[in-house]
Order: C-alpha cells, then sequence, then structure tokens
C-alpha cells in the first residue's frame, strides 16, 4: 500500500507545494499509512505493543480505504478538471488545499485514541528513547536545511522542487526553473521557523507524554496532532502563510506557463493515482456495497 499513499502525498505536496514542514510534516511523513503512526519510528516496541500496534493499524487502514479514499477519488475528479479546463486559479488552489487539509484532520482524529492507549502504554524507557530521537531528528534536521549559508538553502530547495516538478510536468522551460527560483527566493530564511517549529512541536509533545497518565492526556494528544496549528510558533504561523500563498502563485504561474505536453503528462499521472486507488480491494469491495 505504501507506494500508493506516497503517490497521493506526492501529489497533495504538489497542489499544496509543501516545500517546508506542515500539518502533513512529523506525523504524517510515512503516508504508508497516512495516519500519524510514524512515532513507530521513534519507539523501542516490545512484543506485546507490536502485536497490538499491528492489529490496530490494519483496522485504521480498512477504515480509511473504505471511508475515506472515495472522497479522494472526488477530489482528484476536480483536480482533473481544474487541469483539463485551465482554470489553475489561486482560489481553487485555496479550495482543494482546504479539502486535503479537512480530509488529514479527520483520519488523524479517528486514530488519536489509539495514539493515547500507545503512549500510555509506554515505559520510562521507551519514553527516554522517544526523546533522544527527536532529539537526533532535529539535529540530523538542523545539519541539513540549516547549517549551509542561506544562498546554498534557497538554491536547495529549488532543485528538490525542480526535481518534484520534473517527475509530474516533465523538463522544465527556462522561464519556469526562473519562477521556481524565485519562488524559493522568496521564502527566504524559512527553513529556521519550519526547524523552531518542529522543534518547539516535540517539546510539547514529550511534556504531555511525560504527564501520560493524567486525566487531561487524551484532550492534549489530540491538540498535538489534529490541531497542529493551534500550537505553533507566532514566526512560523506568519512564515507558512507566506509558504503556502508563494506555493499557489508559484502553481499559477508555472500552470500558466505550460505546454501541452506537460498538462497530458500531468493528467496521465493524476490518472495514474486513480488507477492505484481503483485498483484497491478495500475500494472495490466499499464501492460494490
Amino acid at each position: 500500500m505504501s507506494r500508493r499513499f506516497k503517490h497521493l502525498i506526492v501529489l497533495l505536496a504538489f497542489i499544496l507545494a509543501l516545500g517546508a514542514c506542515s500539518r502533513i510534516g512529523l506525523a504524517y511523513r510515512n503516508l504508508d499509512v497516512i495516519i500519524p503512526w510514524t512515532l513507530s519510528d521513534y519507539l523501542d516496541m516490545n512484543g506485546e505493543q507490536k502485536g497490538w500496534f499491528n492489529e490496530r493499524l490494519k483496522e485504521h487502514l480498512s477504515w480509511h480505504c473504505t471511508t475515506q479514499l472515495p472522497g479522494y477519488l472526488d477530489w482528484l475528479d476536480r483536480l482533473q478538471s481544474m487541469v483539463e479546463n485551465n482554470q489553475i486559479t489561486d482560489a481553487a488552489l485555496q479550495a482543494r488545499t482546504a479539502e486535503a487539509k479537512q480530509a488529514i484532520a479527520e483520519t488523524a482524529r479517528r486514530i488519536t485514541p489509539s495514539a493515547v492507549e500507545l503512549l500510555q502504554g509506554l515505559d520510562d524507557r521507551q519514553v527516554a528513547e522517544m526523546n533522544d530521537a527527536f532529539a537526533k531528528d532535529l539535529r540530523k534536521r538542523e545539519q541539513e536545511y540549516l547549517k549551509p549559508p542561506l544562498d546554498q538553502q534557497i538554491a536547495e530547495r529549488g532543485a528538490r522542487m525542480d526535481k518534484r516538478l520534473n517527475d509530474w510536468l516533465g523538463p522544465l522551460s527556462v522561464t519556469q526553473e526562473q519562477r521556481v527560483m524565485a519562488w524559493s527566493t522568496a521564502l527566504d530564511d524559512q527553513n529556521t521557523q519550519w526547524i523552531a517549529n518542529r522543534a518547539h512541536w516535540q517539546k510539547q509533545f514529550s511534556a504531555a507524554v511525560a504527564q501520560r497518565q493524567n486525566p487531561g492526556f487524551p484532550q492534549r494528544i489530540e491538540t498535538l496532532l489534529v490541531n497542529r496549528e493551534s500550537l505553533w510558533t507566532p514566526d512560523y504561523r506568519k512564515a507558512y502563510a507566506n509558504t503556502e500563498a508563494q506555493a499557489r502563485s508559484l502553481i499559477v504561474d508555472l500552470m500558466a506557463e505550460s505546454t501541452p505536453q506537460q498538462r497530458q503528462r500531468l493528467l496521465k499521472k493524476i490518472e495514474g493515482v486513480r488507477k492505484d486507488f481503483n485498483d484497491l480491494k478495500c475500494l472495490k469491495a466499499a464501492q460494490s456495497s
């Protein structure tokens, strides 16, 4: 299942242009499950916990496939229509973005009780290891995204976006490549706010887990997983608003400059994602019931 879901998130990333960490961020990095089970990357679970985890994961994936994916197909229809009718506008992108965020939040809300149960069952050693893994994650990202000089960060960000766009549109024209670089330049030192906010979230998550037997723990975890934006730092909130606006502007401009061949490639990629979803047995079962 992982390849199909990764294709979806790349498609979402194209529309959201998530060059920076956002709501999808840490919780949705491994899209083979589309839910914030990446906690498993930071935890050394014992045999009993792994067995429980795998069974619960199957339940959530079944729910997601039968109840959520049909809506994703509708979303793909709206996206396809935008491309076919050359209606890639700022307003349309805002609408698709809002729909994607709502879908992600609904899934996160659904699995929160399971995440709470998993976290409440951790012992102190596992919590300490989780916190160490968080710290290692931050150091790695700081090394990759903050240590290089700002001009290098901008160039590398542009190169990453070029690579994504080449996959979905094919080779970019000189004008399109220049537009991508202008987009990356406009984000300036956004990496700083992104990683600072990531550290801020991880600190709050660790503090919550330290109090995991308290009555208010489930609500706190729901806030951390579902309502992440409410916990953003003021600097990141401002940076993220700029990131989204710059992303929409980039996509509008790139599509305005796109060739018929590029649009056909994009439509073919969208159709490929649709086929992957339609081929899922659980989705077929839901559609025939």
